[in-house]
């Protein structure tokens, strides 16, 4: 990853890992100083970390645009599932790799992509100036890509005759898991879309990065020699 601080990606780390980037930017040396103590003279003093600065302490966290705002607002919100999702996807990238099914690439770029969403996301339109709109705004042909993996995946796999439950071993499980989570990462975008906070761009790549992971799903099952589990009717018998 690159280093420059100025990047809207470096900006959406900071954000999704609960540091306000802005806060980060602007940390005075005073912050930045090794802490001493004066309980004892024994205890080793380090160089104080840029990972925690005690600005959210009251509740507040900072946008790109250096507006605070409540650790409750939607954008937060938003900004917490798209981490949550990122996380799961990490996991689901290791079961790819042990398995060779060949999907890990595309995971990491959609962690990338996600980078990248968070940096739009923590930009509101109506409160940002257009510069920093410009800046972080997602492109469309990240949602066109996904269109196209969609296409490709799906037309190497049996079609679906009903519905399939999450199954088909661990890489297939945690994709089903990291499509359950984008499915309320798109949800919590919805209002932000509406109010004009949010590009409409940012929903729709939401909304097919989740039908990405599911194909991909049924796609790691397939490259896996696994058995896909398909929903079935409950008969008399199997209520008693």
């Amino acid at each position: 990853m690159s280093t420059n601080t100025s990047s809207p990606q470096v900006a959406a780390a900071l954000f999704l890992a609960g540091v306000g980037a802005c806060r980060y930017f602007n940390s005075s040396p005073a912050l930045l100083s090794a802490e001493t103590s004066s309980a004892s003279s024994t205890v080793k003093t380090y160089k104080k970390s840029p990972v925690y600065t005690r600005t959210g302490d009251a509740g507040t966290s900072s946008l790109y645009n250096g507006e605070r705002r409540a650790k409750a607002d939607d954008i937060f919100h938003a900004l917490g599932h798209q981490d949550e999702l990122n996380a799961v996807l990490g996991i689901a990238i290791e079961y790819c790799v042990a398995s060779k099914n060949g999907l890990e690439d595309r995971l990491i770029d959609i962690q990338s992509r996600l980078f990248d969403l968070g940096a739009a996301v923590a930009t509101p339109q109506q409160t940002s100036p257009e510069q920093k709109v410009r800046y972080t705004k997602f492109p469309a042909d990240h949602t066109r890509q996904m269109e196209r993996w969609i296409d490709e995946l799906d037309s190497q796999l049996p079609k679906i005759t009903n519905f399939v439950l999450p199954s088909g071993g661990l890489s297939a499980t945690h994709i089903n898991l990291a499509r359950a989570i984008c499915r309320r990462a798109e949800r919590s975008v919805v209002a932000l879309v509406a109010e004009g906070a949010v590009d409409a761009e940012v929903g729709k790549y939401l909304n097919r990065l989740s039908d990405f992971l599911f194909v991909a799903s049924r796609y790691a099952t397939m490259k896996e020699g696994r058995e896909e589990t398909i929903w079935r009717l409950a008969t008399p018998s199997k209520l008693l």
